[in-house]
């Protein structure tokens, strides 16, 4: 997986002359492959960047490899590059030369997820990097947050970042915000199940869906365990049958599984309750052939995670997400295979 980012991976000196991004996809064979799901949408953008400085930088601060900062410096100067001024991100770039899509839907100024991914990335890499521009970057991007129609599994990103923020401050009008974000998720709710938006209907979509994780997290930290109970309940209808049958679910794709794991680790150590440690080792079997293939979607040997399985098949394709969010789900396996690598395996190639 790192090894498959590395290869996706580009220098984008328009950016910064150290600034680094990351192809969307790549094909069988391992080339790069623009995203065109929304017509042509870009060849990278700040959704997988912004989740890659986050790994990257918990990859630097668990191994201290030269080669993890240098992916974090390269990145930040990505994610800082596609802001505006007015503090809203712009998400494709449309070339490796830096022209911004502008107009596509999937990459507008300001939009949800990569707005808030951008603010989650550069809240995690202020622990981690000192650079005087991120707390700028950090604050006009803040601004944009006050809408009230942001869908929960948006809402639950900017939580994140409050919750990132407040580790090392006590910010008492960035409580309130949280308490009052944790109360809007909690709101969207079908009977105990927490939903994405107040329009889903059925078993919610688990790409994304970091609701239970975020509030049990929220719950903590206000003191609230109204907020831990209401997590609880929902995580035992939206993850447990669909973890214990292998994401028997038709297509899965590895963020639907890494969005379970994160639910189900932070269930863990906010509870102590044993079985959602035993769930999220099911989950993170997915990944080595738990699921209706019954075949690895992580190729150990080759360095790259597929884009999902569809019903029996595992896709032959390995892009950015999956292998970011792949590592996530698997950290400790990622800081193993760290630790093996040589910077010409981790870097994109003619990078230093």
């Amino acid at each position: 997986m790192l090894r498959q980012i590395a290869r996706l991976g580009r220098g984008v000196p328009w950016a910064g002359e150290r600034a680094l991004a990351i192809a969307v996809y790549g094909d069988a064979e391992g080339a790069a492959v623009p995203a065109q799901e929304a017509g042509y949408e870009g060849v990278a953008c700040v959704d997988d960047a912004a989740r890659a400085l986050e790994l990257y930088c918990d990859l630097w601060q668990a191994t201290r490899l030269p080669w993890a900062l240098r992916w974090c410096e390269g990145l930040l100067e990505f994610v800082l590059a596609m802001q505006d001024e007015d503090g809203r991100w712009v998400n494709f770039i449309l070339d490796w030369e830096g022209t911004r899509n502008r107009e596509g839907r999937t990459s507008v100024a300001g939009g949800g997820f990569w707005q808030a991914r951008a603010l989650l990335a550069l809240a995690h890499a202020s622990r981690t990097l000192t650079d005087e521009r991120i707390d700028g970057a950090l604050q006009r991007g803040l601004a944009h947050t006050g809408a009230t129609d942001v869908p929960p599994d948006v809402r639950v990103l900017h939580m994140m970042t409050a919750l990132a923020l407040l580790v090392d401050a006590e910010d008492v009008e960035l409580l309130s915000l949280l308490a009052t974000w944790s109360d809007e998720v909690m709101s969207c709710r079908r009977g105990d199940m927490l939903m994405n938006s107040p329009f889903e209907r059925g078993h919610p979509h688990l790409w994304g869906h970091l609701q239970e994780g975020v509030l049990a997290d929220a719950g903590v930290r206000l003191g609230r365990d109204d907020l831990v109970l209401v997590a609880r309940r929902s995580a035992e209808l939206v993850f447990s049958e669909t973890v214990r049958s292998g994401f028997a679910q038709g297509r899965t794709q590895p963020y639907d599984v890494a969005s379970a794991v994160y639910v189900l680790s932070r269930l863990a150590d906010v509870t102590g309750a044993s079985e959602y440690s035993a769930l999220a080792v099911a989950a993170r079997g997915w990944f080595d052939g738990r699921n209706p293939a019954g075949r690895p979607v992580y190729s150990r040997g080759a360095g790259r995670i597929g884009d999902g399985v569809d019903g029996h098949r595992v896709s032959t394709e390995s892009g950015a997400e999956a292998n970011i969010v792949g590592a996530q789900a698997l950290f400790d396996d990622a800081v193993t295979l760290a630790r093996r690598l040589t910077s010409s395996e981790a870097l994109p190639t003619s990078v230093g």
